[in-house]
């Protein structure tokens, strides 16, 4: 398998009551289908995957397989601290008819490489599905370098990574090591410069609202034209700039709202935003109609 493409990371809509809101997720999913996106990475980062209960991790999974599964490639992320609850849900997904799955590297308890290899493949050889690591340094504390990539793509199940850091450095190593390697830029800010160094595509927050951006990117990036490429990175860039001073979950959700598919909140300790963080949203929204 060789995967390449735009796949937003999908936020999870909530009512009003705090419950998963199954119509603006499947507004959500036909929005950017529609927008001419790969696939979706589902329960992720930005799903807020670690504020949600196992059956509610399930139940988006539901939802995104019924909507989205006959026009779309379905990654979805299971990753948990324990092995047990990732497996609990890699082997849903893969009841389900997932493409792939993805996990980020069990952490808080500074795990050794050695207990992270054995997460990583006691849940592909239970379940015998692709997977896409997910190395997030920033947030997991973990940096699964080039070297220890190679280590984990012994296991034949093990696909390929999204790689969600600035070290860009990284991917054009991973890329030279294996050629066969699927690469995933998980940051949104530096998706052009990814791809010059390597990445096959992109899986990123801001592509729930602005994925069309992201596919411009790289049709003109495969098309050659870098300048243009750039060009579309800066904007989307001044979009992420105010996003990193609002939050960015709570603005993306936002953002969503005002296009008319009510997310809700984000789930506490997330904080609400404020009358001054709305105002900046409302004018960057205005400013890129």
């Amino acid at each position: 398998m060789k995967l390449t493409g735009i796949f937003p990371a999908l936020v999870t809509p909530f009512d009003k009551a705090g419950k998963i809101n199954e119509k603006s997720l499947e507004k959500l999913i036909k929005m950017n289908l529609e927008k001419g996106v790969d696939g979706f990475y589902v329960g992720g980062s930005t799903a807020e995957a670690f504020l949600l209960s196992l059956e509610e991790r399930k139940y988006i999974l539901d939802i995104v397989m019924q909507c989205g599964k006959a026009k779309s490639i379905i990654i979805s992320h299971v990753g948990c601290i324990g092995t047990e609850h990732a497996i609990e849900l890699a082997k849903y997904a893969k009841k389900l008819g997932v493409d792939l799955i993805s996990a980020i590297p069990p952490f808080y308890y500074k795990f050794s490489f050695e207990e992270i290899k054995n997460y990583y493949f006691d849940i592909v050889n239970t379940t015998d599905l692709p997977m896409i690591v997910y190395n997030f340094p920033s947030l997991s504390g973990i940096d699964l370098s080039s070297d220890k990539i190679k280590t984990l793509t012994e296991n034949k199940r093990i696909v390929g990574i999204k790689h969600t850091s600035h070290n860009l450095f990284q991917i054009e190593r991973m890329r030279n090591e294996n050629n066969n390697l699927i690469i995933l830029n998980g940051l949104d800010e530096v998706f052009f410069a990814g791809l010059v160094m390597g990445a096959d595509g992109g899986i990123g927050s801001t592509y729930n609202f602005m994925s069309e951006k992201f596919i411009k990117i790289r049709k003109l990036f495969k098309q050659g034209n870098l300048a243009d490429a750039m060009q579309m990175q800066k904007q989307v860039n001044e979009i992420i700039d105010v996003l990193a001073k609002t939050g960015l979950q709570q603005g993306i959700k936002y953002i969503l709202t005002q296009m008319g598919i009510d997310c809700g909140l984000c789930r506490k300790p997330f904080a609400e935003l404020d009358s001054e963080k709305m105002t900046m949203l409302d004018t960057l929204i205005t400013d890129n109609q």
